[in-house]
């Protein structure tokens, strides 16, 4: 009697959803219903497991939604929601695997996001897991396409180690947040996958992202409508679009983004490298925007601005209106390019492209022997130790020339 007495009281503990140390408190979505065998609906057990750990109040340390390795969950369009009264924030680990449904039509909601949190301060969400977005049915018709993991309305964001794959439209997307770092993550999907952003920002300040590896569609990182202070670092993009501050002013709209570095960032076999898009007809500004220590691998449009973006969904009529870009900034960016245009800088004659500024700049062809070139339409600003040349910009010999005549 007294072993059994023991053996229950070990088991209670066992089982019991409080950890000790750290003042710590942990659900695990298994003790709530979940199946994790990936056939099965999990969505009512996350949520029951999320909303206890929400309501839980760890006097220390962080509340703990765990999602166990070695299980398959499949989760249908689901919103894990604040304010929570956890005290010190949430931390959601994901160590096993989370998927969407195979196909569109079993998804019992229609959304813009298949998983998304909201209203919520000091989330963490990491692990060594996987979100898979299960987006190649989407991919043939883009009308319909969702977005994967969303962030809206978030404050002191840390998001890492999680692997991101196959997303219906963008894999992650944060708006409305501030004080974010994304860190350490891996996204994957094929070259050809329509709309397929890694990271989309907007409305949102204090941006970290780093130490990542992005392989997409579209855009490895896009930087959107209202985002400033986003700081770019070691991220290596390929396949993909590049990193791509826009597009902005679409449909005549007034949209601003600012104080954008990116840094120590590679570019392997992209569609674009460090490219800036405003639609014609738009209003506001891009500024105060840097590229810096960036190296190519057959990268098609390693540098590029174009004030005429257009993606042949939108009745693009010429305009004298655009977003105003200035002080923007290009510094010790080396490598390949696999077209003969290695810079564009499309700008539209009011108000163009201002304070432009290219410093030791060597980007050389891809092909043997190929030369290449650089366009250069209504941008004006400096340029020095850069290759290829680019005309309607001041070299360093321009303006001393003018300065002693």
């Amino acid at each position: 009697m007294r072993n059994a007495l023991v053996l229950l009281i070990l088991h209670t503990i066992a089982s019991s959803n409080f950890s000790f140390g750290h003042g710590q408190t942990t659900f695990n979505v298994l003790d709530y219903g979940a199946a994790g065998d990936g056939e099965r609906d999990d969505s009512k057990a996350f949520l029951e497991a999320w909303n206890a750990s929400c309501s839980t109040y760890a006097s220390e340390g962080t509340t703990t939604l765990v999602i166990p390795a070695e299980k398959t969950f499949l989760l249908q369009p689901t919103t894990f929601s604040g304010s929570c009264n956890s005290g010190n924030g949430i931390r959601v680990e994901i160590m096993g695997k989370i998927v969407a449904p195979k196909n569109p039509d079993e998804w019992k909601e229609c959304v813009e996001s298949w998983l998304s949190f909201g209203n919520l301060s000091n989330l963490i969400i990491n692990g060594t897991g996987e979100i898979n977005g299960q987006g190649s049915p989407w991919w043939s018709n883009i009308t319909t396409q969702v977005n994967a993991l969303h962030f809206f309305n978030c404050s002191n964001l840390r998001l890492s180690g999680v692997t991101h794959v196959d997303s219906p439209k963008a894999h992650i997307s944060i708006n409305r947040s501030n004080n974010v770092t994304v860190s350490d993550i891996h996204i994957l999907a094929p070259h050809d996958s329509p709309n397929t952003d890694g990271i989309d920002i907007s409305v949102s300040t204090y941006v970290n992202i780093h130490d990542s590896k992005i392989a997409t569609g579209d855009d490895c990182i896009a930087i959107n409508n209202g985002s400033s202070f986003i700081n770019i670092t070691n991220i290596a993009c390929g396949p993909g679009h590049g990193i791509s501050v826009g597009s902005l002013g679409v449909n005549r709209s007034y949209q601003t983004a600012e104080q954008i570095n990116v840094r120590n960032c590679s570019f392997n076999g992209t569609q674009n490298g460090a490219r800036l898009k405003t639609w014609q007809g738009g209003s506001g500004y891009a500024r105060k925007i840097t590229f810096e220590n960036i190296t190519l691998t057959d990268a098609k449009h390693p540098i590029i601005i174009d004030q005429h973006y257009c993606n042949g969904k939108h009745d693009c009529p010429n305009s004298t209106q655009a977003v105003q870009v200035s002080d923007v900034t290009y510094s010790n960016i080396q490598g390949t390019s696999s077209s003969m245009e290695a810079i564009v800088f499309n700008c539209t004659q009011i108000p163009g492209c201002t304070n432009i500024v290219m410093k030791q700049i060597n980007i050389t062809s891809a092909i043997a022997y190929q030369n290449i070139s650089a366009s250069c339409i209504n941008a004006n600003g400096t340029c020095s130790t850069t290759v290829p040349q680019v005309s309607c910009l001041k070299t360093n010999e321009t303006m001393s020339f003018n300065l002693y005549t």
